[in-house]
């Protein structure tokens, strides 16, 4: 039977497939790559030694927040237990001046009223280091966020809702109220 020149093709078609097949099997064995082939071996490796790496960066850094969370904690209880340390050490010398006071055999009205009137002064300085201020508010106008009206009294001198006398003061720590001042508020005559 004689070949036909289509199936001629098809042969030489087919043994061109195999040879090249054949080409780049021994290409691969001999190590030799053709331009634009990856070397899955080598591939896989680096991807390997890329997610070792981002491992060990994810190790180490989850490592560094528990260290950080730890300080923090840290950094709480101590402020928890030494925060009115600064307070304590200027209160002491309050003391040790109410302690001197007390200490002295002769006393007489004068020396004892200047002693106290110190001791009030270095009271009244400790609190303002602290940003503890006091509220004093006579003549001012109520403030039901800042005063506790005890009681109210007619008054022609005053407008209504004036404070016309404390009897405890105030005090706001930074701004804040502490306690507030206990007032007598004036109101309009009957």
């Amino acid at each position: 039977m004689p070949d036909h020149p289509e199936s001629q093709h098809e042969t030489q078609s087919e043994q061109e497939d195999i040879d090249a097949a054949m080409e780049a099997a021994v290409q691969q064995d001999s190590g030799e790559q053709e331009p634009g082939e990856v070397d899955l071996g080598q591939a896989l490796a680096e991807a390997q030694q890329k997610a070792e790496d981002n491992w060990q960066l994810y190790m180490r850094s989850q490592a560094e927040i528990e260290n950080t969370k730890r300080r923090a904690d840290k950094n709480v209880e101590n402020a928890h237990k030494f925060g009115l340390e600064k307070f304590g050490m200027e209160l002491l010398a309050v003391k040790d001046s109410l302690e001197l006071g007390l200490s002295v055999e002769d006393v007489d009205a004068v020396k004892l009223k200047e002693g106290t009137e110190l001791t009030l002064k270095m009271l009244t300085q400790a609190l303002e280091k602290f940003s503890i201020m006091e509220v004093n508010p006579v003549g001012e106008a109520f403030d039901p966020n800042l005063h506790q009206a005890m009681s109210m009294q007619e008054s022609a001198e005053h407008k209504p809702n004036t404070v016309i006398a404390v009897m405890q003061k105030g005090y706001l720590l930074n701004d804040r109220l502490l306690r507030p001042a206990m007032v007598m508020v004036s109101k309009a005559p009957a």
